[in-house]
């Protein structure tokens, strides 16, 4: 079948994204002059804007960022951390099993603002207000009313109208559900931006201390000082059917800041894959790489039932130890005992010629794993009748329509420049539907504390200053030692399947990366969510229509409790790749915004 997208091939520079508009925007910023970073950090700002249902300033972005003078990869993490008045005593004294879904109880620190500007400090070209200019546009003069941000303000309308003011007055203008195919606008935030922008641009000392003073504006300025207002000063209505105030304070967000780290780094052949640490669910790509590799996934044919039948079984094994050892919690030698080639080859005995229906985290020299509590599923059932609509992550996993329209979910963003300079980001939370509307900046804040557990001594415990463990998961990978890919795709606790799908079909099917993102998707969802209510639905495993029938009744047979959803549902990847003589370009065609461009 030929592919629904072209490959886009060239030597100046690659973009691609879940959203046209921040891949044109990053391709505009090349061709200003600006290097990858630049580029990638104008596009991160515009998804802010033009997906607000898929993330927003008060959100969270991890970086995988390759820089090419210095020939070495960064992690900038732009996850910020659980509130100082933030534990497990806490909410347990508001009757608390679980962190709300919605509301302002969930909310930490707002990390991406820190990490987009600290990526322009250490590695840009261009001045704040250069890249800031694109969003601040799309703010004030308008930004296209897409089908899925419509159809999710409709699924919140009610909730906005009866509990969150503030929310309807931005994104119910008259009383009513925009249009789809109109314009909107969020004056507020460029209001916001462009006083940023203003006040930084006073400071002397060129564009690093602008960019530093912006920061300080976020963090320990009048932006922290409205949010403290904000979560002190009102309750509002979140999933727990009760109305709570926040918790984040000013205090908290000024002592946070955006960190560098190494990657997590992981070799598969001639590849190695670079991931974040286990604060993010990035390991458990490399830990589904050594099991495959173990099984020897190379004689399988490529998209046979052997072949599927392994990536599922790895899949399993590896998330279940992300249950079980991820976290920022977890003690420095827990990833180093997860990839030991003994563990390795004894978890790869587990896999047998059968579906598993057990949860089987490993155990690490004396340690013995330990889940966290779980709801039954008699209780998830129960709990998702009662949800206040917008809760958890909007994922196209229970979004999607059979006619591939994705209804909500993450944002996905790569470059890659003349230079040989490539990013790869993953931005998120801080939804148009996560919280209300904090009406003097024109944001809502984030819920991503609803991943943490509440019982203590959990490797991804809440407890306060903690990251919690995030599914947000960039990618970078380099072939023979020389940076050659950066991926990745929204999807909650998919986007490590996925994306790993993606990967073995350039490596063991030999599809070119538009081929390999149009390829039909799947994956499982055998093991609790990274979202409230935290279920699972074990052995099930969710295959697009276009897997051939004959395949779907053998993998049916070896008692995997197949799904069959839409032919083109799952997962919006997109990729840039840096080859020998050229750069290539590629973007997903599921729901029909992500785009890539360049030359």
């Amino acid at each position: 079948m030929s592919p629904m997208r072209p490959e886009l091939v060239g030597h100046f520079g690659m973009a691609a994204s879940t959203h046209w508009l921040a891949s044109a925007t990053a391709m505009s910023v090349l061709e200003r002059g600006g290097n990858a970073f630049d580029a990638a950090a104008a596009a991160g700002f515009v998804l802010q804007v033009v997906e607000p249902h898929m993330n927003g300033p008060a959100g969270e972005v991890p970086v995988l960022a390759w820089d090419a003078v210095q020939g070495r990869p960064h992690v900038v993490c732009g996850q910020g951390v659980a509130p100082a008045a933030a534990s497990t005593e806490r909410f347990g004294e508001l009757g608390l099993e679980l962190v709300p879904g919605t509301g302002l109880l969930a909310a930490t620190v707002p990390g991406s603002f820190g990490a987009w500007t600290l990526l322009l400090e250490r590695w840009g070209t261009l001045s704040l207000a250069q890249v800031l200019d694109y969003a601040i546009g799309y703010c004030l003069r308008g930004f296209p009313a897409l089908p899925a941000i419509v159809d999710t303000i409709g699924q919140v309308a009610g909730l906005f109208t009866e509990y969150w003011p503030t929310s309807a007055a931005a994104w119910l203008p008259g009383g009513s559900v925009p249009a789809a195919g109109g314009l909107l606008t969020n004056p507020a935030l460029g209001r916001t931006y462009q006083r940023i922008v203003e006040v930084a641009g006073r400071v002397g000392g060129g564009r690093e201390r602008q960019l530093a003073a912006a920061r300080d504006i976020w963090y320990r300025g009048w932006v922290a000082e409205e949010i403290d207002r904000f979560c002190a000063g009102t309750q509002w209505l979140d999933t727990s059917g009760r109305a709570h105030g926040g918790l984040l304070t000013g205090a908290d967000l000024a002592g946070w800041q955006p960190t560098v780290e190494p990657p997590s780094t992981f070799g598969y052949g001639r590849y190695e894959v670079l991931k974040t640490g286990l604060w993010g669910q990035g390991p458990v790509f490399g830990q589904q790489l050594g099991l495959l590799a173990e099984l020897g996934l190379d004689r399988a044919d490529y998209g046979s039932a052997d072949y599927l039948h392994a990536i599922i079984e790895s899949a399993k094994l590896a998330f279940a130890d992300r249950e079980a050892w991820y976290g920022d919690s977890a003690p420095p030698d827990t990833l180093p005992q997860l990839l030991d080639r003994g563990y390795v080859t004894a978890r790869r005995g587990l896999v047998g010629v059968e579906a598993s229906m057990q949860l089987r985290p490993g155990r690490l020299g004396d340690r013995e794993p330990r889940l966290a509590r779980v709801p039954a599923p008699a209780d998830v059932d129960a709990l998702a009748r009662s949800l206040v609509a917008g809760s958890g992550e909007p994922t196209t996993a229970s979004g999607a329509r059979a006619d591939g329209v994705v209804a909500g979910d993450t944002c996905h963003l790569d470059v890659v420049d003349r230079y040989g300079n490539m990013v790869s980001a993953t931005p998120s939370g801080g939804w148009l539907q996560s919280s209300p509307m904090i009406p003097e900046l024109g944001f809502a804040l984030g819920t991503r504390a609803q991943m943490f557990w509440l019982e203590d001594d959990l490797p991804n415990s809440l407890r306060p200053g903690a990251r919690p463990r995030t599914t947000l998961s960039p990618s970078l990978a380099l072939r023979d030692g020389e940076p050659w890919l950066a991926f990745g795709t929204p999807g909650g606790d998919q986007q490590d399947q996925w994306s790993l799908h993606f990967f073995l079909a350039l490596v063991h099917g030999g599809l070119s990366p538009q081929a390999a993102i149009e390829a039909p998707a799947m994956h499982s969802e055998h093991f609790p969510s990274s979202f409230y209510p935290r279920g699972s639905r074990p052995g099930h495993l969710v295959l697009e229509q276009r897997f051939p029938e004959p395949l779907r009744d053998e993998l049916a047979r070896r008692g995997h409790l197949v799904d069959v959803t839409g032919p083109w549902s799952l997962g919006r990847l997109s990729a840039v790749a840096s080859e020998p003589g050229r750069l290539l370009g590629a973007a997903n065609p599921r729901g029909s915004q992500g785009y890539a461009t360049g030359r």
